[in-house]
């Protein structure tokens, strides 16, 4: 029988660490992008495209991310698309992610005072030049400290991404825990691994947000 050693299980956890950093950095910025595209929609003239916003972000935020990762791997396997792991997680975690950011960049953008909007009306600027150069500006400053605590959310969910056979460190502890008989070990490495990497997240939220409070 094989003996493990305590840095043999940190050395496999940390390897699979950096793909829990990596799937959470590509679902946070693709979500961003899709997020402000969604934002943009959901705060134009066009009523229809605003509720098709306001529908999608309800059904992202009140369905389990387990069951999107789910759908997403097995429904595009049922479309007859060639799928992996990989482009599941990533879909999944990319749609959950502008979901969020959508909603709390729209709560941003609506506590700026109305007025702002009717200068950028006096001064003959279109909605997206509004947009650009007076809102979101400000709202921008709001949101920095949400957003960056947001992503502290997205590297806890690709935890779930361990259900479809995404091997990230949650699904490492387990195999490594199969081959090893040490769960709590190997669990107790896991959650200090999460936490290395989300409590530096949260702790620059935290200094973020009391910089622009005194602001």
């Amino acid at each position: 029988m094989v003996e493990f050693t305590l840095w043999d299980i940190l050395r496999n956890l940390l390897f699979a660490a950096r793909w829990t950093v990596l799937l959470s950095l590509i679902a946070f910025v693709g979500g961003s992008l899709v997020g402000l595209l969604l934002l943009i929609a959901r705060l134009s003239t066009h009523q229809l495209l605003g509720r098709a916003v306001a529908a999608y972000v309800q059904l992202f935020q009140g369905t389990p991310l387990l069951m999107q990762l789910f759908l997403a791997y097995f429904g595009m396997a049922m479309l007859g698309a060639q799928t992996s792991v990989w482009t599941a997680a990533t879909l999944a975690l990319t749609l959950y992610s502008s979901a969020f950011l959508t909603e709390i960049w729209h709560g941003c953008v609506l506590s700026i005072s109305r007025g702002q909007w009717e200068a950028g009306q006096a001064l003959a600027l279109g909605f997206i030049e509004q947009l650009r150069h007076i809102i979101l500006p400000q709202a921008g400053r709001i949101a920095v400290a949400p957003t960056v605590g947001f992503l502290v959310q997205v590297v806890k969910g690709t935890a779930l991404t361990s259900v479809i056979g995404f091997v990230e460190l949650t699904k490492a502890g387990t195999m490594i825990t199969n081959a090893t008989f040490k769960p709590f070990v190997v669990y107790s490495s896991v959650a200090l691994l999460y936490f290395l990497i989300c409590y530096p997240i949260s702790a620059y939220a935290r200094s973020l947000e009391r910089k622009l409070d005194a602001r």
